[in-house]
């Protein structure tokens, strides 16, 4: 599996994507796809995993540990924050959609019940009104994150999952940033992004990391094992959603900014945010 992943590449029956710790060559941080037609029915397995059932387009009913969910979902990733469901390892899992739509299902690897400090939190619904929203950065480097299953939003084992929306023209995920060491002020993270984009069907953006500058298009997917990432550039014109899935040895987000360029952060108090910000519900 490669660090850029064009949309499809990786799909298997009704999953679109499908990138697991094996696949990647890590440890712990996975996602998947899910697309259900009208009436589509799904059944899974967590196994050691912890993941989350997050509407990108669509609701859906979950059912796990005996427990029901509806998920009333959202038109599509533009209009603000969604409800989502937490299924935790060990659990068998079903998805049912009658309209319709599509599921991201990001996760991390817990290790077998009984693992030291290992967590086991019980399958439970996150109300879209509860889901922490941030309006970050300013000028060009505007961009809006919803902390839904952040490290203090939300309790999960080692699964941390946000969603962050960028208009036509800004840059996210800047300055350039890494999670790849256990330290004071850094913690090992492997991390996913995976984009959808709007404005037409040549929409386009652009992934740098250490390893791969990426040409990104709705449905691609990119991986980051290690080392300084970033910006996440949405062309003018082409407004930018990105899911980021981190996992690791411990459940904390710590990064150090690119010393070349962490004086930007200091810029930002001169600067307006974007008036395109906030999108959708966060309103």
């Amino acid at each position: 599996m490669g660090l850029h992943i064009p949309d499809g590449a990786t799909a298997d029956g009704r999953y679109r994507l499908v990138v697991t710790p094996q696949a990647a060559g890590w440890t712990y941080s996975g996602l998947r796809v899910l697309e259900l037609p009208p009436g589509g029915r799904h059944a899974l397995d967590t196994g050691e995993d912890e993941l989350l059932v997050l509407p990108l387009s669509g609701g859906c009913a979950v059912c796990c540990d005996g427990r029901s969910f509806t998920l009333t979902g959202r038109a599509d990733v533009f209009a603000g924050p969604t409800d989502f469901a937490y299924l935790p390892p060990g659990s068998v899992a079903t998805i049912e959609s009658p309209g319709g739509g599509r599921f991201a299902l990001p996760s991390a690897l817990c290790g077998p019940a009984g693992r030291a400090g290992r967590r086991r939190f019980e399958a439970r619904y996150g109300p879209a009104a509860s889901v922490p929203v941030e309006l970050r950065g300013a000028g060009r480097a505007s961009r809006q994150v919803h902390n839904f299953c952040a490290a203090g939003s939300f309790d999960a084992d080692r699964l941390i999952a946000v969603e962050v929306l960028t208009p036509g023209g800004n840059w996210s995920s800047y300055p350039p940033h890494k999670h790849d060491e256990e330290r004071e002020d850094e913690r090992r993270l492997e991390e996913i992004y995976y984009f959808e984009l709007r404005g037409g069907p040549g929409a386009v953006g652009y992934q740098s990391t250490v390893d791969v500058l990426a040409e990104v298009r709705h449905g691609d997917t990119v991986l980051v094992p290690h080392g300084y990432h970033g910006p996440s550039m949405a062309a003018p014109g082409y407004d930018m959603y990105y899911l980021n899935v981190m996992a690791g040895p411990v459940r904390e987000w710590r990064f150090r900014d690119d010393p070349a360029h962490a004086w930007i952060r200091g810029t930002w108090a001169s600067e307006t945010v974007d008036p395109r910000l906030p999108f959708g519900r966060a309103q």
